[in-house]
């Protein structure tokens, strides 16, 4: 799952980068504007409590791979500087988070001059429509520059065209009704306006606390418009108490009434728009989460272990975890005949812990 943190230059899109990634502050991977890469490990209730269980040599949360993207500027008569450059790391990304500064500050400037996350949404989103349409434009011509058109050809110009017709009325092409066939087709593109979205506003500590910050209703209202969530962090603080030692950093997120951690309110929010859910393996070796598609099989999550576990997939000893934890111990749990066996068929369900039995 590749996430790329996008947005305007001064909106405290690095500041969640470091948030997200644990990275130290000043320690940059990417030039001057070259996107950087990094892994943020998703906070789990449920691996924390296996791992006090099984006591394994390793215990393994479920990772998110993150690219702060360069931001660009939309000063100068709102032509924007850098775009070129973000929008081409934006394409190798999975989902796309919006970083929109609400938070005020004298020694960062807005790059517009003043603070409306808003209208930096509605810019961003106008750049990377722009981008799409020019794209299909580029690609239309290059297939009637051709020596010949064919049937193939014919039919990918219509997609196009309808695709292009989308952006045009202001919508994404993520809302056009396709068939499987066609949306497949459309992947290849790697459309920026096709990609799922989340947005995260940056707050100030005031702002926070009040529960409110400039252009609220009417983000809000935009967002939903577009199916895009939203959500609301306070970066700066977080990231402050981020670097505490580790028995301060509770206490200083409560008096805040900072409820979870900034990667799980991002990583639960991201796995809700992509499908995505967790199932658990245990053991004295390891602990672990791992992440798939929701919806899939037992003999396909099983391949997310390793190839061979797949191929010679027998059964699955599957436990539910809150089962797990109700109870006690795995023992418990089969003697109170909640352990079950299940096919390859069995369609895994979000923390199931699995044992997977194969032959190869």
């Amino acid at each position: 799952m590749k996430i790329g943190l996008v947005g305007l230059n001064q909106t405290g899109k690095t500041s969640l980068f470091d948030l997200l990634t644990g990275r130290e502050s000043g320690s940059v991977a990417g030039g001057k504007g070259q996107a950087t890469i990094g892994a943020g490990y998703v906070p789990d209730e449920r691996i924390d409590f296996l791992s006090d269980l099984y006591k394994p040599k390793k215990t393994i949360y479920a990772k998110i791979e993150l690219t702060d993207i360069a931001g660009f500027s939309m000063s100068g008569g709102g032509k924007s500087s850098g775009a070129s450059k973000f929008l081409s790391d934006v394409r190798n990304c999975d989902a796309l988070v919006h970083v929109l500064r609400a938070f005020d500050s004298g020694s960062v400037v807005h790059d517009s001059g003043s603070i409306g996350p808003a209208r930096d949404l509605e810019a961003v989103e106008t750049e990377m429509q722009i981008a799409d349409m020019e794209m299909i434009e580029k690609r239309i011509g290059r297939i009637k520059a051709g020596k010949k058109v064919t049937k193939e050809n014919e039919e990918e110009i219509k997609l196009l065209d309808r695709c292009f017709d989308q952006l045009d009325s202001g919508k994404s092409i993520a809302e056009m009704d396709l068939s499987e066939s066609l949306r497949a087709s459309i992947r290849s593109f790697a459309f920026l306006m096709d990609k799922p979205r989340l947005a995260v506003v940056n707050l100030d500590e005031n702002q926070w606390a009040s529960g409110d910050w400039p252009e609220k209703d009417a983000l809000g209202a935009m967002c939903s418009g577009m199916g895009i969530p939203l959500l609301e962090l306070c970066v700066g603080a977080e990231l402050e108490i981020s670097r505490l030692p580790e028995e301060d950093r509770q206490l200083f997120m409560e008096d805040m009434g900072i409820r979870q951690p900034g990667i799980a309110v991002l990583a639960r929010a991201a796995y809700k728009l992509l499908g995505l859910i967790s199932f658990l393996t245990v053991g004295a070796d390891e602990v672990r989460a791992w992440t798939i598609e929701d919806g899939i099989n037992a003999k396909s999550a099983a391949g997310k272990v390793h190839s061979d576990i797949e191929r010679g997939f027998i059964r699955a000893e599957v436990v539910k975890y809150a089962h797990i934890r109700e109870l006690g111990s795995m023992a418990k749990v089969k003697e109170k005949g909640l352990f079950r066996l299940e096919g390859k068929d069995y369609i895994v369900a979000d923390g199931d812990v699995i044992n997977f039995r194969f032959n190869v």
